[in-house]
């Protein structure tokens, strides 16, 4: 978790230092609500994390308190879902400090992860993160669909305590559900000997 330690600034990274074969699943944003895949990780109890944004969530914060109930924290991934990299601080912290309010008043905590959308931050990002009460900003080493997986590294494998991105994503957007998605990404981890840990205890 190397980067802006001296300012105390929240450290950005894709891989979590640990010798366990371990590896992480995220979820980004909110748009697919599907109960299907709720009852799916609930039954065969796989741990995952919420990143979620504001206005793809309000339709239905039922899900997500559902989710909660399980065991899943809700993180930080800004209210509207903008490219924050070159946005003012004053934008920038309205994104993540609105999030930050909105998660608290509708599930009762204040998310210490925050995600910036695709990816893309700077150092103004990550300035407006702190005063929000951001301490960790993951971002992903490996992403998973229904249909493929997509790697950052040259060697196309997976590593003890990498990242995972996928998204709530429906067939509408996708090759098939998120059902789907979860089999292929248990079928990859398992194979390769990995098992599926919780981000936010690593941290």
């Amino acid at each position: 978790m190397r980067g802006h330690r001296r300012l105390n600034l929240p450290p950005v990274f894709t891989t979590v230092p640990t010798r366990d074969k371990v590896v992480f699943l995220t979820i980004d944003d909110g748009a697919e609500k599907d109960p299907a895949f709720l009852r799916m990780m609930t039954d065969l109890k796989v741990p995952y994390s919420a990143f979620l944004s504001g206005y793809l969530i309000k339709d239905d914060y039922r899900y997500f308190e559902k989710m909660q109930d399980r065991g899943v924290v809700l993180n930080n991934h800004t209210l509207r879902h903008r490219y924050m990299r070159g946005l003012s601080y004053r934008a920038q912290k309205r994104e993540i400090c609105g999030m930050q309010r909105l998660i608290e008043r509708r599930y009762g905590t204040r998310p210490t992860l925050f995600r910036p959308p695709f990816g893309s931050y700077d150092r103004v990002t990550l300035r407006a993160a702190k005063a929000c009460g951001i301490e960790y900003a993951p971002l992903w080493n490996e992403e998973v669909f229904a249909d493929r997986w997509e790697y950052r590294e040259w060697d196309r494998r997976l590593h003890p305590g990498d990242i995972v991105l996928t998204h709530f994503r429906g067939r509408d957007q996708w090759q098939g559900t998120m059902p789907d998605m979860i089999r292929r990404f248990l079928n990859k981890v398992t194979a390769e000997g990995y098992a599926v840990g919780r981000l936010e205890d690593y941290l």
